[in-house]
């Protein structure tokens, strides 16, 4: 997936939206980006595009940290990965998108965001723009059509930008992307350094369920906020005891700061708790990639505690277990904040 100079400065239309640079929006809560109810469902594939390079103080040490050890980033010097063996770039990482056999592409969209101030400034006007690989594909340079952003008060400059990236998916199928360029600040600072993308992909097969599928995007501060941001679904009727899951996009969740739940709960009643064996209870964004409990193959590199990306995907058939109209989602902030980047979900639908 090596490229030439010539090849990475290409810059491909994804999308029908103006190819002019988009003005940044100021931080928001999740509006719904698309819906759809089809036999069918939602995949994902993510990385973190930054890692540590050296513990500071008696911080783990970075290999164990990168196994799966406790530790945030703000004890370490953060570094980028580079795993493409391009000069031209300095950083990228790569994640597997899979699908059911004889799927059809609906809808993709990428998602990519971080700090940009840390040990070094990086300067916001390459917010919108990556580049982005097939699988067995060179890079194409894919412009955001919205970004957002948000500074906090420990130094935190932070922004989401994402792309409807539907025809390049469409065509490429499953298999390996690679995604470089991701503007993200190396270093060391209170704030840390933190940063991915994540590949969220709506598709069509006749073998699958019809699903409600749903995706919403923002950048919500949770900004230790014990009443928690909601986020309703809109109409979708789904019966009882329901198959469903429901994915989440988070920055600079750190392991070991709980009181933060996610929530989920049918029309009125009382919220379920979403966790699994990666997601504690409480303590949802602890910076995992991870797919129903278990972390997520087919990712380079594969770091099991990513320093502040959260990618993960839960099972949500607790929650829809009484059958419902509408879903609301809650999120909320105990000892740690984090910005809530995009949720999905699909959810079986009632006949």
């Amino acid at each position: 997936m090596c490229c030439a100079v010539v090849c990475a400065t290409a810059t491909v239309s994804l999308s029908s939206q103006a190819t002019s640079a988009p003005k940044p929006e100021p931080r928001q809560a999740l509006k719904q980006r698309y819906h759809a109810t089809q036999h069918g469902g939602v995949a994902s594939a993510a990385n973190s595009s930054i890692t540590c390079r050296k513990p500071v103080g008696n911080a783990a040490p970075c290999d164990t940290v990168q196994k799966g050890g406790d530790g945030q980033n703000s004890e370490y010097d953060m570094f980028y990965s580079d795993v493409d063996r391009d000069p031209n770039t300095y950083n990228s990482t790569r994640a597997t998108l899979r699908l059911p056999k004889n799927s059809r592409v609906s809808y993709a969209r990428l998602y990519w965001g971080g700090n940009l101030r840390v040990g070094e400034v990086k300067p916001a006007k390459d917010n919108g723009r990556v580049l982005m690989s097939e699988p067995g594909g060179s890079y194409r340079a894919v412009k955001a059509d919205t970004v957002r952003t948000h500074r906090r008060a420990d130094g935190a400059d932070a922004y989401q930008a994402s792309a409807n990236v539907t025809p390049l998916v469409r065509g490429a199928g499953p298999g390996r992307y690679t995604v470089a360029q991701v503007n993200v600040a190396m270093g060391r600072s209170k704030a840390g350094a933190w940063g991915g993308w994540t590949l969220v992909v709506a598709y069509e097969n006749k073998k699958s369920p019809v699903r409600h599928l749903r995706l919403w995007d923002g950048f919500a501060a949770s900004e230790r906020n014990p009443a928690g941001m909601p986020v309703a679904s809109g109409p979708m009727a789904f019966p009882a005891r329901a198959k469903g899951s429901v994915g989440v996009v988070a920055y600079d969740g750190d392991r070991g700061l709980g009181r933060e739940p996610f929530t989920v709960a049918a029309d009125k009643r009382a919220g379920t708790a979403l966790s699994d064996a990666a997601n504690p209870v409480g303590d949802p964004f602890n910076s995992t990639i991870a797919d129903h409990g278990r972390q997520v193959a087919g990712r380079s590199p594969a770091h099991r505690n990513t320093l502040g990306y959260d990618s993960d995907v839960f099972d949500a058939q607790r929650a829809l277990r009484p059958g419902g109209k509408q879903l609301m989602f809650r999120f909320a902030s105990g000892d740690d904040d984090y910005l809530l980047g995009a949720l999905f979900a699909q959810v079986d639908a009632r006949r």
